[in-house]
């Protein structure tokens, strides 16, 4: 490929560990319904399309989807948004990685299905912000990922061609995405993919976010490239 100038990051099961505020945000509307408590192993099965649609799948797995669903998300993104990071956390390895690619001067940004106020909440409550030129939600363009166009708006963004960036995600949505706008596709294990992530057809798959320069260098056919200092955005 050209010389590596962006990389864009799904964000939940990704970059973050968000299972856990979101089972909290969930189990909260629930209670309110009276209605039982979902479990972690359920609600990572939930994640990857949306809020509308993870309230969605809550509200079926507990009795049925109420007419009055939209009201029903607007609860869960508030009790959700006041408190995104309670329990969210970076996987290991992120911070330094991040770090490691921004000083070697690829642009960084962020695609992801879940709402951009509740993104920039999860970014900015864990000190991630810094390292994005761009973030994109998925109440950002009328479309959502598999659609290619949040990723193309993420890297005009960032001013860089497909054949430029590469993109890196944990399910079958962000391969489709990525495989849609020609942008090469690396993929995570640890996320919360509902199908088998070495049957997805990534062109590289990791089992540590730490493994992400070398996975890079590959794909690029060489090492992350150190772009002119004067260009790098501080930190």
């Amino acid at each position: 490929m050209p010389q590596l100038r962006a990389v864009v990051f799904d964000l939940d099961g990704t970059l973050v560990d968000s299972a856990p505020d979101l089972l909290a945000a969930a189990n909260l509307l629930l209670e309110s319904l009276g209605r039982r408590q979902l479990g972690l192993t359920e609600i990572k099965a939930m994640i990857g399309d949306g809020t509308t649609r993870l309230v969605e799948r809550a509200l079926a797995a507990t009795g049925a989807v109420p007419a009055d669903s939209k009201l029903h998300v607007e609860r869960f993104l508030a009790a959700y948004e006041a408190e995104a990071t309670r329990l969210t956390q970076p996987y290991p390895g992120v911070l330094p990685t991040l770090q490691h690619l921004a000083e070697d001067g690829i642009r960084l940004a962020v695609c992801t299905n879940k709402p951009l106020k509740a993104t920039t909440a999860v970014l900015g409550g864990l000190g991630l912000d810094r390292f994005f030129s761009a973030v994109v939600g998925g109440d950002s363009l009328a479309v959502r990922k598999p659609d290619p166009r949040v990723l193309l708006e993420a890297l005009a963004r960032l001013e860089t061609a497909p054949n430029q960036a590469v993109m890196v995600g944990d399910n079958e949505h962000d391969v489709a995405t990525a495989r849609a706008a020609g942008v090469p596709m690396i993929l995570v294990s640890y996320g919360y993919a509902r199908l088998p992530v070495a049957e997805l057809g990534a062109d590289r798959l990791l089992h540590r976010f730490d493994a992400l320069p070398a996975a890079l260098a590959e794909i690029a056919g060489g090492p992350p490239p150190r772009l002119d200092r004067r260009r790098r955005r501080p930190l």
